[in-house]
Parts: C-alpha cells; sequence; structure tokens
C-alpha cells in the first residue's frame, strides 16, 4: 500500500477517536455493577469530555480532513494515483463528516435537519455518480462542492469549540450560522450536480 492510500485510511483510524471526545460514555455504562470497580475513573473521563472533549475532538477532526489535502497532494506529486486510493478517498470524506455530525446531533450541538441535509446529498451525489461510472461518464468535483466542504468543515469546527475563541467577545451564535451557510450551500450544490449532469439518470423507466 502507497503513502497517500496509508493517510486516507489514518484518516478513517480517526474517527472513532473522534467521536470518543464528542459523545461521553453512556450513563448506563458508567452505572452498570459489573463495571463497579471503575466507575470513578468512567465518572472523571466523562466530567473531562464534559469540559474539554470538544477542544479536543477538534484538533482531532481538523488534522483529519487535513490529510485530505495532503493524499492527494503526494498521489499527483509522486504519480501514485491507484484505484484502490480513488474508491477509498471519498468515502473517507464521508464518513468523517458523518461521523462528527451525527455526533454533534447526539450532544445536541447541532439540529438534526442540518445533518440529515446534508449527509442526504452525500448520498444522492454518490449514487449520481455511480450512475455515472456504469456509464463511463466521470463526474469530476465542482468548484461549489469544494466550497460546500470548506464551509462544512469550518460549521462543525465550530460546533467543536463551542464558537471559542469568539464566545470570549460575543455571544453571537457563530456555529449556528455557519451551519446554515453550510446546508444552503450544501443544497444548492446538489440542485447544481443534478442540472448539469441529468442526462446521467434522465432516461425511460
Amino acid at each position: 500500500m502507497n503513502l497517500p492510500n496509508k493517510i486516507t485510511l489514518s484518516r478513517i483510524f480517526l474517527i472513532p477517536l473522534l467521536m470518543i471526545f464528542i459523545i461521553p460514555i453512556p450513563q448506563a455504562i458508567v452505572d452498570a455493577e459489573i463495571l463497579g470497580f471503575i466507575r470513578p475513573q468512567l465518572t472523571v473521563f466523562n466530567e473531562f469530555i464534559r469540559a474539554f472533549g470538544g477542544y479536543i475532538a477538534a484538533g482531532i477532526f481538523i488534522i483529519a480532513s487535513s490529510t485530505d489535502a495532503v493524499d492527494g497532494y503526494i498521489a499527483r506529486k509522486r504519480k501514485l494515483v491507484t484505484r484502490f486510493g480513488k474508491f477509498l478517498d471519498p468515502i473517507a470524506d464521508k464518513l468523517l463528516v458523518t461521523a462528527a455530525l451525527l455526533a454533534l446531533v447526539q450532544s445536541g450541538d447541532i439540529n438534526g435537519w442540518a445533518a440529515m441535509l446534508i449527509i442526504s446529498r452525500e448520498f444522492i451525489v454518490t449514487g449520481l455518480r455511480l450512475v455515472a461510472a456504469g456509464e463511463g461518464i466521470v463526474i469530476a468535483a465542482s468548484k461549489l462542492g469544494k466550497l460546500k466542504t470548506v464551509l462544512q468543515d469550518v460549521a462543525i469546527i465550530a460546533a467543536l469549540l463551542n464558537n471559542f475563541p469568539i464566545s470570549l467577545i460575543t455571544d453571537f451564535q457563530f456555529d449556528d450560522y455557519a451551519m446554515l451557510l453550510a446546508v444552503i450551500v450544501t443544497i444548492y450544490s446538489l440542485y447544481d450536480y443534478i442540472k448539469k449532469n441529468l442526462n446521467v439518470i434522465n432516461t425511460n423507466v
């Protein structure tokens, strides 16, 4: 396995670690009788997660999302582009964003509708690309799609940080507005993809 693919895999391996620092251990597990001998440690860990988990998770998310640009650059620079890499890279991206969104919904930091709309867009575009691939057509990532990714990343990081350091100087809920903008651009990018590639699915049924 070449270096770019290893970097892509590392992005996937970071996902469970990301979720650990967003979602505290369920209280039912902490209170489980069989785990009574480590209950104090589990309680302390949960308190640590609630106090600092978001900051650590934000750092993990930034590192993981940054590897997307790194693996692609190395693959192109060293001519290490492979079919496995083309398959794995978009999956890693979608798993990372989906995991972060679902964890933030569970922690109550973002609205479930926002997560649903963003995740639904990824399913639809992925399906469109699969159909196109079956016809020998390659649908490249658009500038609007890349903008969508950046806005989603910014919104997720702001939610993980609970608007820090902006929260030090104002009560402005930057994360809410960033997520709203990300959702709007996400929906528009879906419309743009479908409009430009309607011929792929516009067949007689």
